[in-house]
């Protein structure tokens, strides 16, 4: 099994079926991965192991998904691919969501041509945190991107952002930290923003790469009252929070959700501001679509 054919069963699972894959591709036995499971200090059976891989049984426990943690580093697997599969398949997988899925603005396309890519699966978003800071007119005045990406082929050496702006404005400055910017093109009818982020160098396969960028916009936008990120795929780890000006609070936070742009915005819970004026969720192993906080004002 090649290293494509694996990271495709690994999307599409079952749990079972990718383990298999998994074992079979890294040529390990069954006795080796339960030493080298103790070895980390978790107690897995040979009869548990073979369960796990015909189906029979599955990973239920908080220790039970220890060990599964512990097989993704043993055999190689990119963080939380193994436990993503063991959430059910309405909250975990779904289509693969292509940039103009999850922004339908008619400039999207076209920004993307010009960079040159509409979304690469040769890397995975393991951990994601978006910072968006409310200015004391209600309106949005800074956004901050803090993100790990691990290479699943050789040779990755950027990575593709895409922001639009609530009310179409472009932003007045911007930054990057541990990347730098290459190519940036801008749709000031929509408010679109689509840039090419430069790694310091190409990266191997399983590497990890830290990096984090935002923008910022003057304070002559309409109010603000709702903020979010699409993800192509399932993401490991999402932190998004909002930090509102002390002269502009909310009345109300919720958290919202939808599987594409096509999709009416949903709520699915309440958030609550905390003494520092800032409102957040964090979520693990949640579904491709768009995540986000929508916020009233009176």
């Amino acid at each position: 099994m090649t290293d494509h054919d694996l990271d495709q069963t690994l999307r599409k699972g079952p749990f079972d079926v990718a383990l298999h894959a998994a074992i079979r591709a890294r040529g390990l036995s069954l006795e080796t991965l339960r030493r080298r499971l103790a070895a980390q200090g978790v107690a897995v059976s040979l009869s548990t192991l073979s369960y796990w891989q015909r189906g029979r049984t599955r990973p239920e426990r908080s220790g039970s998904l220890h060990a599964v943690r512990g097989l993704e580093e043993i055999l190689d697997l990119p963080r939380h691919s193994l436990v993503t599969l063991l959430r059910p398949a309405s909250e975990r997988t779904g289509p693969w969501r292509t940039l103009p899925e999850l922004c339908p603005e008619p400039g999207i396309r076209e920004l993307l041509d010009e960079i040159g890519g509409h979304g690469d699966r040769r890397v995975t978003g393991l951990s994601l945190h978006d910072q968006y800071t409310i200015g004391p007119r209600r309106s949005i005045v800074e956004t901050h991107t803090r993100a790990v990406y691990q290479a699943q082929q050789p040779g990755v050496d950027r990575w593709i952002v895409v922001y639009h702006h609530p009310h179409g404005l472009l932003p007045s400055a911007r930054s990057a930290r541990g990347c730098r910017f290459g190519r940036v093109r801008t749709d000031a009818a929509s408010g679109l923003v689509a840039a090419e982020l430069l790694f310091d160098r190409a990266l191997d396969r399983g590497e990890t790469y830290l990096l984090e960028y935002g923008f910022a916009f003057d304070e002559s936008g309409a109010p603000a009252c709702e903020e979010g990120r699409g993800f192509h795929t399932p993401q490991h780890e999402y932190l998004i929070e909002i930090r509102f000006h002390p002269s502009a609070l909310p009345a109300r936070c919720y958290r919202t959700w939808r599987p594409d742009a096509q999709t009416r915005l949903r709520d699915t819970g309440d958030l609550r501001l905390s003494s520092y004026r800032s409102a957040h969720f964090i979520e693990f192993g949640m579904p491709a679509g768009y995540h986000g906080i929508r916020w009233e004002w009176d």
